[in-house]
């Protein structure tokens, strides 16, 4: 059995951690703190209702040579959450190759629901970034995950030329690992430079769609895909694969705006759950 990794007591009083407590409060979701050390920052749009939302910023625009930030996240039995961010992730160049990077732990009590939906990271020139999110579930919570990576500020001219980029996805069940994603792009792997790796595509992207209350969902979204034609050099590339509590989906696309627009037809289904279409006003 994988035992999850236990949270070192007082972290939040570090630089760059956070905190945030969602509960069940008279049959609403609620926000019960949300605690956050610059140059982590925190906003709640919606602390009371279906579901809370929230949203993840930094005080400097994007993270800077040496900044680590570190986001605890407890979603209580029957609540629901809503986590995005302010806009993509900019990761800044990094001449003195100090560690970048973000981390996140998720706790899904029983019959709780976390729809994790950021925009992507885009990493700049000289960037080097590190990212690890584990998220653990009880047997009747549901867990919707995007991650995603952009190839770069492409409009410089800047198109998969970062120093390193590392993601790391850990999900458990009842302390039981069920799903384990690792991705590393950097340059010096070779042979050839992570541009010339990556071909036409712009855009990478995971979703993941977990748990027992999502089951029918994940199942729809498996044979509509399964039942699509494929199309030689399409801008767009998806791959489903079932998972024993869901669906993982893989994405490649020549833009973001491609990309974004099909993680939204995947995840038609979410409005309904939070009572309200978070990406209304995006894509």
């Amino acid at each position: 059995m994988d035992n999850a990794p236990t949270r070192e007591p007082g972290i939040i009083s570090r630089r760059g951690t956070g905190r945030i407590s969602v509960a069940l409060v008279a049959g609403q979701s609620a926000l019960l703190s949300a605690l956050a050390n610059s140059p982590l920052k925190i906003l709640v749009p919606r602390p009371r209702g279906p579901s809370v939302w929230a949203y993840l910023s930094s005080f400097g625009g994007g993270l800077v040579a040496g900044d680590e930030t570190r986001l605890d996240l407890a979603v209580g039995s029957g609540a629901s959450c809503f986590l995005s961010t302010q806009s993509s992730t900019k990761v800044y160049r990094n001449r003195a190759g100090l560690p970048c990077g973000q981390e996140l732990a998720a706790q899904l009590a029983p019959g709780s629901l976390l729809i994790l939906a950021p925009d992507p990271v885009q990493a700049f020139a000289g960037a080097a970034y590190r990212q690890r999110q584990q998220f653990q579930m009880a047997a009747t919570s549901g867990l919707v995950v995007v991650d995603w990576l952009s190839a770069g500020r492409a409009a410089c001219g800047e198109r998969w030329i970062f120093e390193h980029y590392a993601s790391r996805t850990e999900v458990f069940l009842e302390n039981r690992r069920v799903f384990l994603d690792s991705l590393c792009l950097d340059p010096r792997d070779g042979p050839a430079e992570v541009a010339s790796r990556m071909g036409r595509f712009n855009c990478l992207a995971l979703v993941l769609v977990l748990g027992d209350p999502l089951r029918e969902a994940a199942n729809r979204v498996l044979q509509e895909i399964a039942a699509r034609p494929v199309t030689r050099r399409a801008p767009l590339v998806l791959a489903a694969s079932a998972h024993p509590h869901g669906v993982v989906l893989r994405l490649a696309g020549e833009s973001i705006e491609t990309v974004g627009r099909e993680i939204q037809r995947c995840l038609a289904f979410v409005p309904a759950l939070l009572q309200d279409d978070p990406w209304f006003r995006k894509w």
